[in-house]
């Protein structure tokens, strides 16, 4: 009941934030008397009305004691910051945690103490909500001040030797690159159904996003037109999807018992719409800071209506 302890004292300009774990948010487990329903009566207030930024950690089947359910926080119509993330997807977790076990789960504690820390120095309220979603993240979209991290929207790469044009319906897999590049897909003009980018990178990072300790391995996706044979202009391409996911090995069970994942596990996924443009069009994959470790992989899959048995179409 410790959670629900800390959102009784709101409003207090004492508390900036509230990170709770495995708490009834809006079901008391037990009502030994009419105050308990007083209590949850103004928590509701507290939770619809109060400014002040909440996380519930929740975790999900594994909690025998907390029905789910209990643990979400209600939406605020406000626009108040109010966050429900299930250990089962949260970013560097990524399995169920008991209610006991949710005290000493290392994937779970590692993350909460990094966001308490950043906190501390934090002297807004959009800065709180930045370290939150940074460091407690179910692949929900990262905040404008935590994505816009790619300083060059616009660039022109007329050196060919620092890029690689790919042939119309060739993936990119890159295995420990070494040299920096941007590795040009072509996007075939002649497709008219939506267009899909898919990116995977391992070890390294797009944008803010990496798993915590990754090497200097970067990739930037670009929307670029042009000939290569002369120059290409690119601008950066925003993802739709962009989030860190369970770095698994074939054979072997996820998460590793009594273990589970570790700091520097995870795989960066980039998903994005493929904008229709004129002429030669490209979607770029720059590759940075290069050191010999870590792979890539990305392609271009197009969106076909699937037909079931029935014949009904399904987009």
């Amino acid at each position: 009941m410790g959670g629900v302890v800390a959102t009784s004292l709101l409003p207090s300009s004492n508390v900036s934030a509230i990170i709770t774990m495995s708490t009834p948010h809006t079901l008391p487990p037990a009502r030994f008397d009419s105050r308990i329903d007083t209590l949850y009566s103004r928590l509701q207030k507290s939770l619809e009305e109060d400014a002040t930024p909440i996380v519930s950690i929740c975790g999900g089947a594994t909690d025998m004691m907390i029905p789910s359910e209990s643990c979400i926080l209600p939406k605020s119509s406000k626009g108040i910051f109010r966050r429900t993330i299930f250990t089962s997807a949260l970013e560097g977790a990524w399995t169920g945690v008991g209610h006991r076990e949710m005290v000493w789960c290392h994937q779970v504690r590692w993350r909460v103490a990094r966001a308490a820390l950043e906190l501390g120095g934090a002297r807004t309220l959009a800065s709180r909500t930045v370290i939150l979603d940074k460091w407690l993240r179910a692949g929900h979209p990262l905040p404008l001040e935590a994505s816009s991290t790619d300083q060059d929207e616009n660039r022109e790469v007329s050196d060919q030797s620092s890029f690689e044009a790919l042939q119309i319906g060739q993936n990119l897999a890159l295995k420990n690159p070494s040299v920096p590049k941007t590795y040009l897909l072509p996007v075939d003009d002649s497709v008219n159904s939506p267009r899909r980018l898919t990116v995977f990178v391992s070890q390294g990072h797009i944008s803010s996003v990496s798993a915590e300790n990754a090497i200097p391995l970067r990739v930037s996706v670009l929307s670029c037109t042009g000939v290569p044979s002369t120059s290409v202009h690119c601008v950066t391409l925003k993802p739709e999807t962009l989030k860190l996911v369970p770095n698994t090995l074939p054979g072997k069970p996820f998460p590793v018992p009594h273990e589970g994942s570790d700091e520097s596990d995870g795989v960066v996924l980039y998903e994005a719409h493929v904008p229709q443009i004129d002429g030669h069009h490209w979607i770029g994959v720059e590759v940075d800071n290069v050191n010999g470790q870590g792979w890539i992989i990305a392609g271009l899959d197009t969106k076909k209506p699937v037909v079931s048995k029935a014949g009904t179409l399904c987009q």
